[in-house]
């Protein structure tokens, strides 16, 4: 048996195993330490078993992902994102579909803040989607409006998708962070563009209401939201000024978050042990997934399966758009059945070299992986943040409704796709600039 055939083996064992129920991590580890065995032997199969873990999860860039959950759940826990629907909703509401407007804007900005485009999903989902129904909202869209703006914090810095990226692709983090600032501002706006569209040609989908508010309740909302806009727009002001590294900017978001928590009173011992505790739930299931990959790294450059199809895919592909348009296939097909980190680690051992042997930016690359990893999130017939929606509700809505409202969203998000893949400079414009 050759290796490129025990590669391929591997890679269809992992996808059965998961298909069955195993676990990501457990699956392509056990995947690929038996492929790497086949190929090398059992005691190299084992040495690597025993080095890669360390050397790669000791990696002090990292360390960014637990910090950034941690700033993520205190915020979360503490009542940091108390008001943010408010105020999003006293601004827009006078605008067509204005409820589903400013529930975009909000879970935006706390997906951005949170780094889980589920827990984000979860919560906005409780807060506006009972909001809309009142004011009798299709269900579709008072549903799927916060199914897809979720789906937002993968691309908004910081990311935790983007710091894997980052780190396995050997690409600058900070850079990757002011990459994804514009394009989650524009998709954003396209979804906003989209609801006022839609409901100015059928009104039934958001009847309009007149917001009654007394002259102090805008300010007074907008002072109960500084903590999150702060916060984020803190690290990020650190991360392009050089005051500190991508890194350090997890701790000083963790720090900060508690900071502001403990100022404004919602910083309890209770409150922070949970969310020190989530935190270390939540590093252990992306780590355990990190050293799966490390070993299925190992285990494709083994085989040749990367550079087998990086081949097949230049010989047919002569354009970086051919190329972009057979990796979107891929993960819009695998984002169907597998969440967004496993997706991005189980496959950027193949499709990073073909990226690296055709000259493309990795920084840019990065983006268009993360924004295809979003729109995996909706996709049926597993899209996650659909699923976390409709548990969050009590299954009073159901799936197939919330699947067709979510249909109106991910054409915006191929529109954007195609404005990020055609004009790259849309990608790498405040990078560029801040580098400079």
């Amino acid at each position: 048996m050759s290796d490129l055939v025990v590669g391929f083996a591997g890679i269809g064992l992992g996808l059965i195993l998961m298909a069955i129920g195993t676990p990501i991590g457990p699956a392509l580890g056990l995947a690929a330490f038996l492929g790497i065995a086949i190929i090398t032997g059992l005691g190299a199969a084992l040495g690597t078993l025993a080095s890669a873990p360390y050397t790669f999860v000791g990696d002090w860039n990292l360390t960014a992902v637990p910090m950034f959950l941690l700033m993520g759940y205190v915020a979360s826990n503490t009542g940091l994102s108390r008001g943010l629907f408010k105020a999003c909703r006293m601004l827009l509401s006078r605008l067509p579909g204005g409820l589903a407007i400013a529930s975009i804007g909000a879970t935006s900005l706390l997906s951005a803040a949170s780094g889980s485009s589920m827990a984000t999903a979860s919560a906005m989902a409780k807060i506006a989607t009972p909001e809309m129904l009142r004011y009798k909202y299709d269900r579709g869209l008072a549903t799927a409006v916060i199914a897809s703006a979720g789906t937002l914090g993968s691309l908004i810095p910081p990311s935790i998708l983007l710091i894997l990226y980052g780190f396995f692709a050997g690409a600058p983090v900070g850079q990757l962070f002011m990459a994804g600032v514009i394009p989650g501002i524009i998709t954003a706006l396209l979804y906003a563009g989209m609801v006022v569209f839609g409901c100015i040609l059928n009104p039934n989908l958001a009847p309009a209401h007149e917001e009654t508010r007394e002259p102090g309740d805008v300010i007074e909302a907008i002072r109960d939201v500084w903590p999150l806009p702060v916060l984020i727009i803190g690290v990020l002001a650190g991360i392009s000024g050089g005051i500190f590294s991508p890194t350090e900017a997890g701790a000083v978001g963790a720090a900060l978050a508690v900071l502001i928590a403990w100022t404004r009173g919602g910083l309890t011992f209770p409150r922070l042990w949970e969310s020190v505790f989530q935190t270390l739930c939540g590093t252990a299931s992306v780590f355990i997934i990190v050293i799966a990959t490390v070993l299925l790294a190992r285990f494709m450059a083994l085989s040749g399966v990367p550079t087998f199809l990086t081949g097949i895919v230049l010989s047919g592909a002569t354009s970086t758009f051919e190329i972009i348009l057979v990796i979107a296939i891929l993960y819009l097909v695998l984002g169907c059945f597998i969440d967004s980190i496993g997706l991005l680690l189980l496959t950027l051992p193949i499709i990073l070299p073909m990226a690296q042997q055709a000259n493309m930016d990795l920084v840019w690359f990065g983006i268009v992986i993360v924004k295809l990893l979003e729109m995996g999130m909706v996709t049926p017939p597993v899209g996650l943040n659909v699923y976390v929606i409709n548990a969050a509700l009590n299954n009073t809505i159901p799936l197939s409704l919330i699947f067709k409202g979510v249909m109106w969203f991910l054409v915006m998000d191929v529109i954007a796709l195609l404005i990020f893949v055609v004009f790259p400079e849309v990608v790498l414009w405040l990078p560029n600039l801040l580098a400079n």
